[in-house]
């Protein structure tokens, strides 16, 4: 495609924002892939993964069948990823145990502003729009409020979260990290994540065996649903775009529940670092909140969220003329 270094730096900060959005429950990467416009080609460039790369490389060498599956791009976009799943994850974590209601106002004040920009894009405003915007918005609203399940125990577990968790990170509106949580496996997930970044920085090869093999297993899952996923995802955006984008709005939507600021805990869970976070919540009013519901500061978060996607739109406008 012609990039440019810069260009593919610019790819791995959105891979950053992408990955910090994955930890956080409630939050989608998928979401900060389509305001940030590389969605569309995300999805066509894993759908086109085959092996057929194989094939290119022993007839056209390995750089053609590089540069023909566009991997620069998926490596520079999974590499800021990684690099932010694996360190800003702790700032984030940070702000939910000491700052949580203006972390929230920001997200949420971001998935506004996207349910706007993501909606624009639907041209025709026929039955089955609205029909796919009130049907994913009720089902997004009901995976915001289920009941975590328990810890899993078996490896295979991970496998099915992996499976599972990668369809909703790169679906906008569904929070992979939430669906981790709910399926009892968020907890395990980031304990992975802890041991790993020990491992490597203690050379302790017994815990990065033990760490290893779980990503193994994790990544079996994860490349399954990724493909079947943004394969069947390609279709619709090439078939049924109006719709698709409806469908997509409507997660978003439903999605505010689980990001709206003001929170009452209904009951409490140990995370890996041994402290008590909020483990099933209900959305409540200002009023009802337990402590200093801290509104001015609050609308000011979402507000500075609304806008920076309304600048980064502006932007991605000015770009493409």
């Amino acid at each position: 495609m012609g990039r440019s270094l810069k260009d593919y730096l610019i790819i791995s900060t959105k891979g950053l924002a992408m990955g910090a959005a994955d930890v956080v429950p409630g939050v989608s990467g998928g979401t900060i892939a389509f305001i940030s416009g590389i969605y569309e080609e995300l999805i066509a460039t894993i759908n086109g993964l085959n092996f057929s790369f194989f094939s290119i490389w022993k007839k056209e060498g390995f750089l053609n069948a590089w540069k023909s599956y566009n991997l620069s791009f998926l490596m520079s976009l999974f590499a800021g990823i990684a690099i932010s799943i694996l360190s800003l994850s702790k700032v984030l974590k940070w702000l939910l145990h000491h700052e949580p209601l203006l972390l929230w106002a920001f997200f949420f004040g971001l998935v506004l502003a996207s349910i706007l920009y993501i909606g624009k894009q639907i041209t025709s405003w026929k039955p089955k729009v609205w029909i796919g915007i009130v049907v994913a918005a009720i089902i997004s609203y009901f995976i915001t409020i289920t009941e975590p399940l328990a810890s899993p125990e078996s490896n295979w577990y991970l496998v099915f979260c992996g499976f599972v968790a990668i369809i909703a990170m790169i679906l906008p509106g569904v929070s992979g990290a939430f669906i981790l949580l709910i399926l009892g496996a968020y907890q395990t997930f980031i304990d992975i994540l802890n041991k790993l970044r020990e491992g490597l920085l203690n050379l302790d090869f017994d815990i990065l065996y033990e760490v290893i093999i779980k990503l193994i297993l994790i990544a079996i899952g994860a490349i399954t649903g990724l493909k079947l996923f943004s394969k069947a995802l390609n279709w619709m955006f090439e078939n049924h775009k109006n719709t698709t984008l409806a469908i997509l709005t409507g997660f978003m939507i439903g999605s505010l529940n689980k990001l709206w600021p003001w929170k009452k805990v209904l009951s409490w869970r140990t995370n890996s670092e041994g402290l008590q976070v909020p483990f099933i919540e209900k959305s409540i009013l200002p009023s009802q909140f337990e402590g200093d519901p801290n509104i001015l500061m609050v609308l000011l978060f979402i507000t500075i969220g609304f806008l920076l996607i309304l600048i980064l739109e502006r932007l991605a406008t000015q770009k493409a003329n």
